[in-house]
């Protein structure tokens, strides 16, 4: 489902709490004079407060209640309501400034997918964004995202790519504080990828669920989010706190090949325990570290002396690949995988043992029965 965004009501226009002062005054015959004789404020004060130049503070609030019998929380939230407008009123001149910004996020997706609401002019559709963010403004936010910045120019990501990677990652942190988890242990993890591995033969409507269980009780809150345009990422990995590391998977190439090795390696970088920055298809990210989760999704999948030996019997026919799949237990499509990537098969040999998934819809995050 969609995320939904509850939006207050926030008219473009509110009276002053003054002017229902002034009218309480009028109904009972005193001046502006006499109240403040009786309340002990000085005669300007009072008739800026009817004027809507000063507030009317909780003190003050308290008096107007013993001389008028008004409440004085009623002069409380008309003075807060008052002022709450006068803030966003500030505020949304201060962002008709910055709309700019907006050029950098995939606005028309995010609202699409639901995960913006739609907005009337750009100013609101700002505060959308950066709410979405969790940040206060646009100065804030290239704070927040300061060190990734850095990292994308290593790589020579444009702006507007860098506002997309930071949408599609910030949606996984969204979706990751809703899932609750277990304080992380590696050990339990470990035991976890060797459950997960065995779901490989699995549909998406038995492995999705079942290995989005089994990272969380590891301490992995593990996240399905679909691609953005301009942003070719499968996965990335980072962590949430210091007990609780995020796998986002975008399903990019909808194989499941890829989808496997995809999640296997950010598996990996979960494991490599590095708890600052994030993993996200080495964008700034040390060789080495890529290298190694490399090597290590390959071989968890396929063991090595495995995969070697059935590589020197040169037998690639499909009979051969799905026997091998068997003996691995995991999907032959896995198999073919890592033969074209190898380059031991053509990148168009044997796909038809490839399963390929799809979106059940763009702003669900679960991935559908496979089709093809």
């Amino acid at each position: 489902m969609a995320d939904k965004t509850l939006h207050p009501y926030a008219p473009l226009d509110r009276t002053p709490p003054g002017d229902t002062l002034a009218e309480s005054l009028d109904a009972i015959g005193m001046t502006q004079a006499e109240l403040a004789d009786r309340i002990g404020l000085a005669r300007k004060t009072v008739n800026q407060i009817i004027q809507g130049i000063a507030p009317i503070t909780a003190e003050t609030a308290l008096k107007l209640e013993t001389v008028l019998g008004v409440p004085a929380s009623f002069w409380i939230n008309l003075d807060g309501t008052y002022q709450e407008f006068l803030a966003r009123k500030a505020e949304l001149l201060e962002f008709q400034t910055e709309v700019a910004w907006l050029k950098r996020i995939p606005i028309a997706e995010m609202t699409a997918r639901g995960w913006i609401a739609p907005c009337p002019d750009l100013a609101t559709t700002l505060k959308a964004a950066l709410s979405f963010f969790g940040v206060a403004s646009t100065e804030l936010w290239e704070n927040r995202w300061a060190h990734f910045a850095v990292a994308c120019r290593r790589c020579h990501v444009t702006p507007t790519e860098l506002g997309v990677a930071a949408c599609w990652l910030r949606k996984g942190e969204i979706d990751a504080q809703k899932i609750h988890t277990a304080p992380f242990h590696a050990d339990q993890f470990r035991a976890a990828l060797d459950s997960i591995r065995t779901l490989t033969l699995a549909d998406p409507a038995v492995f999705q669920p079942r290995m989005t269980e089994l990272c969380a009780a590891a301490g992995v809150a593990l996240v399905f989010t679909p691609e953005l345009k301009k942003l070719l990422v499968s996965g990335a990995t980072h962590w949430l706190t210091p007990e609780k590391a995020l796998i986002q998977l975008s399903l990019r190439l909808k194989s499941d090949d890829h989808l496997w090795f995809t999640f296997f390696h950010e598996a990996r970088h979960v494991l490599q325990s590095l708890k600052r920055g994030f993993f996200i298809e080495g964008l700034g990210t040390d060789g080495d570290l890529e290298d190694d989760a490399n090597t290590f999704a390959s071989n968890f999948l396929i063991p090595r002396a495995r995969y070697d030996e059935f590589v020197r019997q040169a037998d690639f026919t499909e009979p051969a690949v799905r026997n091998l799949a068997t003996q691995a237990g995991i999907a032959p499509g896995i198999v073919v995988g890592r033969l074209q990537h190898d380059e031991v098969i053509a990148l168009d040999r044997l796909n038809h043992l490839k399963r390929r998934f799809a979106w059940a819809s763009w702003s669900s995050a679960t991935v559908s029965i496979p089709w093809g």
